[in-house]
């Protein structure tokens, strides 16, 4: 059932329930945020958010109406978020990686008229002809003086009253805004209400990975992305702990940094990253000291086996592999501490449904694949402007994740990739996953992914694009070699038909591999 053991009152404001309670509660001077040189406490994180949200209020910013977030992990995202929320504005984060063509499109799918920018970031903004913005009247800059046609945020917020009373909100208006990757089309918008964060912080933070405030908590996934904004934010705020964010790009040796610096105890990153941690070189003969996380966490994409293991034997922590998604804000499917399945997603986390449907919309038996179908009280409203792909994707109290599972007799989730990525070769359904995972237990294999291709028949054939270690080149006897290895762990009609070599593989800016480029 996904009744919730903590109702909520209709008059509900996630920014009273996230930042305000903490001074009622005589936490104020206890630290929020470490950023680098800066050290943020609750009372000062109350205060900034009050100051944008007067700051916006003296712009006019009304109840319902989105603001624009391109910024940097820093604290001025945390005062941004939580200041529109508080008077019941809605504030729309956008990916930090992307291109000016995009930001003019969500910028005018947003209708936002306020944008706040970190100052690296505003050329993207403003590369877009003035013409083509339909909405955006005013731009905030966060780091920089003020030029024309911009605000400082500094001057913008420092006059500002620090006491703001919250916006009479109900627990179901709309809260905010977060794009999906858009990985295979235009963006949609994820409409999130007002309790959908509590829900993810009891649900998963404090049940499945108890999460307390004296936790330290550091997410390599930016809070643009939803796994990023639950880690890297409001699972820290809803108990009271602390969150170390990292303004810039999550190279290894940057993280490597962070963790040895600031000790944090939770450490939050995707699978391609913790990939990429593995080859890193150990500093003066030493491996980067992990000694402070008690749980790594990993979500985004299915975490290998091979991956697992490895990064348990050189760091000495298990990772808790888990899925979740934007529509669904956080996790519903986890690994929990100390019942792990490597290569598994885990188990349903209490308090969600879930059930796995064929292509008839019936629940498959045990063991079958079929199409994973959830129940989360975090499930977003709907698509912004998308009706049919709300109802292609929601479907009353159930939502469609778009990926095929199936599940064990002990109640664990496996992964079987995406559904239109699943491939019918000889007439058999095959997973790219399973053979990916098959390639990354090869000592030379870095990264793998598994593709169809049609042949000159017609016909599906897999195809195995992959990036060897230690940026090696490829050649016809490795991919032998290759074939070979998966031909002695999975059936004969598994096997790679072609091999090929790539120095890196095509992702989106949140690190989700993606297909389409490489079919």
């Amino acid at each position: 059932m996904t009744k919730s053991p903590f109702p909520l009152p209709e008059e509900f404001n996630a920014a009273s329930y996230f930042v305000d309670r903490h001074i009622a509660e005589e936490r104020g001077d206890k630290v929020a945020i470490e950023c680098e040189e800066r050290r943020v406490t609750y009372r000062q994180l109350f205060e900034s958010v009050n100051r944008v949200g007067n700051a916006l209020k003296s712009l006019d910013v009304r109840p319902e109406e989105r603001v624009f977030l391109l910024l940097l992990d820093t604290p001025e995202f945390a005062a941004s978020f939580f200041g529109a929320i508080k008077i019941g504005a809605v504030p729309v984060p956008v990916n930090t990686l992307l291109k000016p063509a995009d930001y003019e499109f969500l910028l005018n799918n947003s209708r936002a008229r306020v944008a706040i920018v970190t100052d690296s970031l505003l050329p993207l903004l403003q590369a877009i002809p003035v013409e083509k913005l339909a909405y955006v009247e005013k731009m905030i800059v966060v780091g920089r003086e003020e030029r024309p046609g911009t605000l400082s945020f500094d001057s913008w917020t420092r006059d500002r009253s620090a006491s703001l009373e919250a916006a009479h909100t109900s627990k179901d208006d709309a809260a905010f805004w977060l794009y999906s990757s858009g990985s295979t089309g235009r963006a949609k918008a994820c409409v999130h209400l007002q309790h959908d964060m509590v829900v993810c912080a009891e649900r998963y933070a404090k049940a499945v990975l108890k999460v307390t405030e004296d936790d330290r908590l550091f997410s390599v996934a930016k809070l643009f992305f939803a796994y990023g904004l639950g880690n890297g934010l409001y699972f820290s705020l809803a108990v009271g702990a602390t969150s170390i964010l990292l303004a810039g790009p999550p190279r290894p040796q940057s993280i490597f940094d962070v963790v040895e610096r600031f000790r944090p105890t939770l450490f939050f990153s995707v699978p391609s990253n913790y990939a990429k941690l593995l080859p890193h070189p150990k500093n003066e003969g030493r491996n980067p000291d992990f000694s402070s996380v008690r749980h790594a966490i990993s979500a985004g994409e299915c975490l290998p086996a091979a991956i697992f293991h490895r990064f348990k034997e050189r760091f000495g922590v298990e990772i808790l592999d888990a899925i979740g998604s934007t529509e669904a804000l956080h996790m519903f499917i986890a690994n929990g501490p100390g019942a792990v399945k490597p290569g598994s997603s885990g188990k349903l986390i209490p308090g969600f449904d879930a059930r796995i449907d064929d292509e008839n919309q019936q629940p498959v038996v045990p063991g079958e694949m079929g199409d994973l179908i959830i129940k989360t009280d975090a499930a977003c409203a709907g698509y912004w402007n998308q009706h049919e792909k709300t109802k292609d994707t929601i479907s009353g109290h159930w939502m469609r994740t778009g990926d095929r599972y199936y599940q064990d007799a002990d109640g664990y989730f496996w992964y079987a990739g995406r559904s239109d990525d699943m491939l019918k070769v000889s007439g058999t359904w095959v997973s790219p996953v399973e053979i990916e995972n098959q390639l990354l237990e090869h000592p030379e294999v870095q990264e793998a992914a598994v593709v169809g291709r049609k042949d000159e028949d017609g016909l599906v054939k897999t195809v195995a694009c992959v990036v060897l270690r230690d940026g090696k080149p490829g050649n016809p006897d490795v991919a032998k070699e290759l074939q070979r290895f998966v031909l002695e762990r999975l059936p004969v009609f598994k096997r790679p038909h072609h091999i090929e070599f790539f120095l890196e593989l095509p992702k989106t800016a949140t690190g989700k591999l993606q297909r389409y480029k490489l079919r």
